[in-house]
Formats: structure tokens, C-alpha cells, sequence
């Protein structure tokens, strides 16, 4: 309950501001429904209402504040809608037996799933190797961790049609691969970032010890400086992964990809059904809140079995 109350606490103050917004944000949809209905607005016509601020229209049309709230396409849709279109995209989906359905925002998660995985090996495997590079090569550190640092200044939205156009020209069928390049990409720097701080963890103090039991390099590394750098490599492995999402997300909107969270999202815009747009966000959020917890427990059962305390 202790750490359940803060977390709470952040998702009510979220919706109540999301409520709060969705007043401003589809009032000019409202009047103009209510205008088309015979109702009386002010003021009238909508290109009249453009000219006026969303306050202003809400002090003058209090009445038609509340049918702002239950719009079929609006701008900003309220936590039940998107809960509702979730649901339906989801868990009736199971309940009629079609969860690997193409309408189902589950077949799309784990057809994101499977390229952010691939991403996320990459990204820990070349942070982790550049890490090692880095704590036993002063070469490499002042080579490498520069251009790690300039690389993380590129939009994604930039590189990642980039990376595609390579990726063909190399031959590469299939859009998983360029998909995984792209979530690496995000993935890496901070793996790299906090595994160099792990590694580097350990005291002068303990290195000279192992060296007073004339522990090899490979020895010191095993025994001290791996296991200080565990706590640090699991932090960075959850904003990883997170990371490593919305890289893979970000892969599949100029892919052309009609399967996938960020295609659904973009198919959402193109034909203009924001509730299908939100859906997909918070699918994507719930499946990036589940492997961060995921990877908490695995950090907290390997940490329990090393004797540190999580």
C-alpha cells in the first residue's frame, strides 16, 4: 500500500486534468453539433467561433459544455471512451474468441512486441559491450562515449526513415529487422551510460585488495566489478525497454505497416477516428508499464539471490 498510494494518487490527478481538458478542447465540436441540431449558439456560425477563444465560447455556451463529453470522434476523448474502445479492442476481442484478430490492439501489441524485443537484445548487448570498452580502454572512452552522446541528438523521427531506405538497399525483406535497428538505437544509450557507472562503482579500495590477492583482470571483473554494476544495469534495462517501445513505435509509422501499435495509430489519423489513435497509446503504455515490471521483479529475485537489497 505504501507504494501503491503515490502511484495512485499520480493516475487521479492525470484524469482529473484529462476531464478537465476535455471541456476546452471539443467545445467548438460541441456547438457546432448543437448548431446543426437547431440549437441556439453564440456566437453563430463556426467560422465566427474560430475567432474567439475556447473560454470565451465555453462562458457563453455553458449548456453545450456537457455534450463535449460525449462526442463520437472528438479531439480529445474522455479516460471512458478510450477505455471503452480499449476494451473493446481488447478484451471482447478475447471474450469472442478473436484475440489474434487484425482489429485487435492484442494481435498489434504483439506484433510490436516481437521487434521491440530484437531491439531491446541489440541495444543491451552492443551497451553492455561498449561499456566493458569503455571502463578498460581510456581510448575508447574518449572516442566512443562522445559520438554515444552526439548519436542520442538525432530526432528518431529523422533517422528512422533512414534507416529503412539502408535496410532495403541492403536487401533486408521484412520490416521486423529495421523495426529492431531503430528500437536498439534507443535502447543502448542508456544501458551504455548506466553500465559504464556500474562497472566504475567499486573503490579504490576494493580494486587494490583483489590486486593484493593477485586477482587477474578477468578475476576483478567477475568477482567485483560485474556484480557492483548489476543494481545500475537493471535501472537502465527498464528505461530501456521503455525506450525501446517507442522506438519501435516510431519504426512503424513511415514503414507503411499495417500491423502494429504505431500503425494503428497512424491508420487512426489518416481515416480520423481519434478514439483508435488513444486506444493504441494506451495500449502501448500498459505494455510498457508491464515489462518494466516485469524487469523490476527479475531485478528484485536477482538481487535477493546476490545478497543486495533492492
Amino acid at each position: 500500500m505504501r507504494n501503491l498510494f503515490p502511484v495512485l494518487s499520480v493516475l487521479v490527478a492525470i484524469v482529473t486534468l484529462w476531464y478537465l481538458a476535455v471541456a476546452p478542447m471539443n467545445i467548438r465540436s460541441s456547438l457546432d453539433l448543437a448548431e446543426r441540431g437547431g440549437a441556439v449558439v453564440t456566437p453563430a456560425g463556426a467560422r465566427e467561433r474560430l475567432e474567439v477563444s475556447v473560454w470565451s465560447l465555453m462562458l457563453k455556451n455553458p449548456e453545450h459544455i456537457a455534450g463535449g463529453y460525449a462526442l463520437d470522434r472528438p479531439r480529445l476523448p474522455t479516460p471512458v471512451q478510450v477505455g471503452q474502445e480499449l476494451w473493446k479492442t481488447t478484451g471482447a476481442m478475447v471474450l469472442k474468441g478473436r484475440a489474434m484478430s487484425k482489429r485487435s490492439l492484442i494481435y498489434h501489441g504483439w506484433i510490436t512486441l516481437q521487434a521491440t524485443l530484437w531491439g531491446f537484445a541489440l541495444g543491451t548487448v552492443l551497451g553492455m559491450a561498449g561499456a566493458v570498452a569503455i571502463t578498460y580502454s581510456r581510448v575508447v572512452d574518449m572516442s566512443l562515449m562522445p559520438w554515444a552522446i552526439i548519436s542520442q541528438t538525432i530526432p528518431i523521427v529523422a533517422l528512422a526513415p533512414m534507416i529503412i531506405v539502408v535496410s532495403s538497399q541492403l536487401g533486408i525483406e521484412g520490416r521486423t529487422v529495421p523495426k529492431a535497428i531503430i528500437s536498439a538505437y534507443l535502447c543502448y544509450f542508456p544501458v551504455l551510460v548506466g553500465m559504464v557507472k556500474g562497472l566504475r562503482s567499486p573503490a579504490v579500495s576494493q580494486l587494490d585488495l583483489l590486486h593484493t590477492y593477485s586477482a587477474t583482470g578477468l578475476q576483478s571483473f567477475l568477482k567485483l566489478r560485474l556484480p557492483s554494476s548489476v543494481p545500475y544495469l537493471f535501472t537502465s534495462l527498464k528505461v530501456g525497454i521503455a525506450a525501446a517501445l517507442v522506438g519501435t513505435i516510431v519504426g512503424e509509422l513511415p514503414t507503411g505497416a499495417i500491423s502494429g501499435l504505431g500503425a494503428r495509430i497512424l491508420i487512426g489519423d489518416q481515416f480520423g477516428t481519434p478514439l483508435a489513435i488513444w486506444a493504441a497509446l494506451l495500449a502501448a503504455a500498459v505494455l510498457a508499464g508491464l515489462l518494466v515490471t516485469l524487469l523490476d521483479i527479475l531485478q528484485r529475485v536477482t538481487l535477493k539471490r546476490m545478497g543486495i537489497q533492492a
